[in-house]
């Protein structure tokens, strides 16, 4: 466990994700965690709900943190930090703010300030997250090793270079939903043929979670994975000439494609 302190400028769901996180990871206790937001009495509740301190302002959360996390929307990063410029350029500030990579933070930060930009996932909230770090920072080797090391208890962690964090971003980022999307389709597949919901959900949930697994520690192609349960003439391979037909890739393909277009614009 860090006795590091950490500060949250925004605590919406990610935040939240982030702070349950680390705390079920036992990176950090609830106590070390100091959070703001625009809503006060919206963050008081959220606040008590995972044991953390809620504080006022940007100015109070930064002054008791040793690491500041940027949680606010990307249209008002640079209005939320604005009040606490100073401040920040003793601190370690690191960003999960969509969008917003390093040079564009050296637009507004002051010189000489060490932060660096992420990109995590709501399921670092279990432990079985995905952190994407950019590649360009300016920590120093000791600062970056130490958030490396905060956010692994989250998740994975990986290096992007900046070229690359907004198509990483779209597979780690927008795939929970593109995700879930399919753990609910094959429920309700499976709650047509009378399998009850509760327990549909749970089978497709474990079946995904128990494939991803499979694959990061095989190596596998995934091709190969999917050709080893389909059996000549089977049902698996039924299964899929069906999702096939009805374009299952092109969709997914599809959904990428308009995600890094929404991002350019």
């Amino acid at each position: 466990m860090t006795g590091s302190h950490i500060g949250f400028i925004g605590f919406g769901n990610m935040a939240q994700a982030m702070a349950e996180g680390m705390i079920r990871g036992g990176a950090l206790n609830p106590d070390q965690i100091y959070a703001c937001a625009r809503d006060w009495d919206k963050l008081q509740d959220n606040a008590r709900r995972y044991g953390v301190h809620g504080c006022k302002t940007a100015g109070e959360v930064a002054e008791k943190s040793d690491i500041v996390i940027v949680a606010v929307k990307p249209y008002l990063v640079e209005e939320a930090l604005t009040p606490v410029l100073e401040i920040l350029k003793r601190k370690v500030v690191v960003s999960v703010a969509v969008n917003v990579p390093f040079e564009k933070y050296e637009e507004f930060l002051l010189p000489g300030t060490h932060h660096l930009s992420t990109l995590p996932n709501t399921p670092v909230a279990v432990g079985e997250g995905i952190i994407l770090c950019e590649k360009r920072h300016s920590l120093t080797r000791e600062e970056f090793e130490q958030v490396k090391g905060l956010f692994s208890s989250m998740g994975m962690v990986e290096v992007v270079d900046g070229e690359h964090l907004g198509i990483a971003g779209a597979v780690s980022g927008c795939g929970p939903a593109f995700a879930a999307m399919f753990v609910e389709a094959l429920s309700d597949g499976a709650v047509f043929y009378g399998l009850p919901r509760e327990l549909s959900y749970k089978l497709a949930s474990q079946m995904v979670v128990g494939t991803g697994k499979l694959q990061l520690v095989t190596g596998r192609h995934p091709g190969v994975m999917k050709d080893g349960v389909c059996s000549p003439g089977g049902t698996t391979i039924a299964g899929v000439a069906a999702m096939e037909r009805n374009g299952f890739r092109a969709a997914v393909i599809d959904a990428v494609d308009a995600v890094m277009k929404k991002q350019k614009g």
